[in-house]
């Protein structure tokens, strides 16, 4: 127990009678590429991108729903109730109590969030994979949140986007957590009937049973910079294979050198690229840009 935190702070803030609120812990975030330490109002500011580096930072989901939607105003989309535990499952800890703490820590029921909302005037459906949310894990939770995400966007005809960050399936869940690879597949499938487009954005990192499923089934799949994307690990497929994979193996530039990728795209050009990308694939009108040319005065 930490006395001087838990007691003695309390007691004198309790002296001098102010609820001023603490500085957060972590004022200052490394830079994983270069080591600078970034301002985190600074970091923030900049979309979670690294001012020197440009390291993309994982981005919180509500923050990347903001970012996309005109004004950033949102109509959040409500998530079906599942059973918490559904399996009693218990290994180090019970799963009850790891869902719970997560769940306490991101202030969200599970890792997946969504919205429907405007982008560039534009009706859209976007869905977010919060990879802080217990690694982003595929469960029954996220199944249906994103099947119901998928069919509200089939129900307003709308384009769905979808941003994904997660490290597979959730095995506290066992095979209710892998049947939600093809009921999932099945909800994109749906979109597909619908003629809707349906845009995949691989964010760092998306692994594992994931992207044996809806991460790789869009009509175009985009990266974020240095985003690791892949099924098995690296040493995992060195173990198999008994060969040593090439430099930058499972990252964004490379699998768009070798045709995963479609396209990768910076952070602050995301919300442009996937709002031509939409109106193309929905065949809307660019959106009208007014003329700032000057007009002669009469007479």
């Amino acid at each position: 127990m930490n006395w001087i935190k838990n007691f003695v702070r309390p007691k004198i803030r309790s002296i001098l009678g102010t609820d001023k609120r603490e500085v957060p812990e972590n004022m200052w975030v490394k830079d994983p590429d270069s080591g600078q330490m970034v301002f985190y109002k600074d970091l923030e500011a900049n979309q979670y991108v690294m001012p020197q580096s440009g390291y993309h930072m994982r981005m919180p989901p509500e923050e990347r729903l903001k970012s996309m939607f005109d004004d950033g105003a949102y109509e959040k989309i409500a998530m079906p109730q599942v059973p918490a535990d559904p399996l009693k499952f218990r290994d180090e800890r019970k799963y009850a109590d790891r869902i719970k703490e997560a769940r306490a820590k991101n202030g969200v029921d599970d890792c997946i969030q969504s919205g429907v909302g405007e982008v560039d005037g534009l009706p859209v459906t976007i869905a977010v994979q919060d990879f802080a949310f217990m690694g982003g894990s595929l469960g029954m939770a996220a199944g249906e949140a994103i099947v119901t995400a998928m069919r509200k966007a089939v129900d307003r005809k709308t384009p769905f986007i979808f941003f994904i960050s997660s490290g597979g399936a959730r095995m506290q869940e066992g095979v209710l957590s892998l049947m939600q690879m093809p009921r999932t597949t099945v909800a994109v499938q749906e979109l597909r009937a619908a003629k809707l487009p349906y845009v995949v954005v691989l964010t760092h990192p998306t692994t594992g049973g994931v992207t044996a499923s809806y991460a790789m089934l869009g009509d175009v799949h985009v990266a974020e910079p240095g985003a690791l994307i892949g099924f098995a690990g690296q040493r995992v497929i060195e173990q198999t294979i008994r060969e040593k994979l090439p430099e930058g193996f499972q990252r964004a530039e490379y699998l768009e050198e070798h045709g995963m990728v479609d396209i990768v795209v910076h952070r602050h050009q995301m919300r442009e690229t996937l709002s031509r990308m939409v109106r193309l694939l929905m065949k809307a009108p660019s959106r009208e840009v007014p003329s700032t040319a000057l007009v002669p005065a009469e007479g």
